[in-house]
């Protein structure tokens, strides 16, 4: 394993994060507390309380995972793309650092930055409303995982991408839209049996509903179906990461 290697990677890529501090940090904290400004305002006066929960504290959890998951992509996809676009990624292709490094170093570094601001955006929330954690190492667990496989998506997206437009796809419309509708501002349990069933079929309703048991003790599914989940989403970002060095695939070329 060189370690030096991947240090250097990941300190390059942590770097950038300083040259860019207001993309990187300031816009998601501005952007939750928007979220607890108009849903506080629109939804909150109008719901009280959720499973025993003011409605305030309910979708903390979900606006963090919906940070979580849209800055991890974002990240990952960005790092990974950035030396395609510039040519030097053949210097990795020369350099003496296998794929797994380099995985280690753009994911590692994403999943960073992305934990950094999951907690800030914590810390912002805790000023709106009074939180609790009741499992708190579940839910660096659930953040840590959550990190990881999304950066893990995030590198694969970079890699496929041959625009910067196509970065912007997948987290625009098909993974915002997914954590809206995967009860990150309300409880499936509200909807009809009809429209729950079908939520079951959207993946982000188990990332919210298991963070969101870490939070308060309860979710829309079971705790351990949420870590199921994470944990095949991970096995499959992996493999499929795999796949890609193994064969060059939008490497090579």
């Amino acid at each position: 394993m060189n370690l030096y290697a991947i240090k250097a990677i990941y300190a390059f890529e942590m770097a950038r994060t300083g040259r860019t501090l207001m993309q990187s940090i300031l816009s998601p904290v501005i952007s939750t507390s928007l979220y607890f400004i108009v849903f506080g305002a629109a939804i909150g006066s109008r719901i009280e309380t959720i499973g025993g929960v003011s409605y305030g504290a309910f979708i903390v959890p979900g606006l963090i995972m919906l940070m979580l998951l849209t800055q991890s992509i974002s990240n990952a996809s960005f790092g990974i793309y950035f030396p395609k676009f510039t040519g030097t990624i053949y210097e990795l292709h020369s350099a003496p650092v296998s794929f797994i490094e380099v995985v280690i170093s753009y994911v590692g570094a994403a999943a960073t930055k992305s934990v950094i601001i999951g907690l800030i955006i914590l810390a912002t929330a805790a000023f709106f409303t009074p939180l609790r954690i009741e499992h708190p190492l579940l839910m660096v667990l659930f953040l840590l995982l959550t990190a990881v496989t999304f950066s893990l998506f995030g590198f694969i997206i970079g890699i496929w991408a041959d625009n910067f437009e196509k970065l912007q796809v997948i987290p625009l419309l098909v993974v915002t839209p997914l954590t809206f509708l995967g009860g990150a501002f309300y409880s499936i349990d509200m909807l009809p049996e009809f429209w729950r069933n079908l939520s079951l079929a959207n993946p982000v309703v188990y990332l919210i509903s298991g963070f969101r048991y870490s939070f308060y003790g309860a979710g829309d599914v079971h705790i351990l179906v949420s870590l199921g989940m994470v944990a095949a989403f991970l096995a499959a970002c992996l493999f499929t990461v795999w796949l890609i060095f193994r064969t060059g695939w939008r490497l090579k070329t």
